[in-house]
């Protein structure tokens, strides 16, 4: 301990709190030895199926957990989705062996900060988990190349919004916060982040004034 007598709750303060979900075993010990090979991480918990990885959030609330696609009892979307919208803080990293367009727009939609697929270097991971936690996408050059081609591709009018995606873009039109968008609809703030990310994939814009400029040129088609 340091003179100023707290220095190891300031060290544990600052460390990563990270979650893994994936179902099978020997993939879940191989990244907690990864993780104690680290000063500034700790695995929190495992899950080995999507509803497991639902309570886990809930229950250890990790700052970033890695989250398989193809698990029993829930995929990783649906996880990645139920965790979203329940407007936990984690941040969601998608880490598999599936590079296929769809499945990275279903995860991306579903409001994952991330994707990654696992033969990704140790080192590279690592960094990832750390980039996530500090607010920023990671994303495999094939999920990147993935997104690039839906904002090149032309947007049509519907562009396939839901209902709740409409009314939160409407309300960015209105020149609305995200604050003050989810206490007119009654979500979170998360949610909401989570909704703009899919609307702006989906209309293939980068930012709110573009979305903005979208909705009123579309409006009345």
């Amino acid at each position: 301990m340091s003179e100023s007598g707290f220095s190891d709750n300031r060290v544990q303060a600052a460390r990563i709190r990270v979650a893994v979900a994936d179902d099978h075993a020997i993939v879940r010990q191989g990244l907690e030895r990864l993780f104690s090979t680290t000063d500034d991480m700790e695995l929190v918990g495992t899950a080995a199926s999507g509803n497991e990885a639902v309570v886990l959030v809930e229950r250890a609330q990790p700052d970033v957990i890695l989250m398989d696609l193809s698990m029993p009892d829930g995929d990783g979307v649906d996880a990645t989705r139920r965790i979203v919208a329940a407007g936990a803080s984690t941040r969601v990293v998608i880490l598999t062996s599936f590079g296929e367009e769809t499945r990275i727009v279903d995860a991306l939609n579903a409001g994952a900060q991330g994707y990654l697929l696992k033969h990704i270097d140790p080192e590279k991971l690592l960094d990832a988990v750390r980039s996530a936690a500090q607010g920023d996408a990671p994303l495999d050059p094939r999920a990147g190349r993935v997104l690039l081609e839906q904002r090149r591709a032309p947007a049509d009018a519907g562009s396939g919004l839901t209902e709740r995606e409409l009314e939160v873009l409407s309300l960015v039109g209105q020149g609305l916060a995200n604050k003050q968008i989810a206490r007119r609809l009654g979500i979170s703030e998360r949610t909401v982040k989570a909704h703009l990310t899919s609307v702006f994939q989906r209309i293939g814009v980068s930012d709110r004034v573009q979305a903005a400029l979208w909705l009123r040129e579309h409006q009345g088609r």
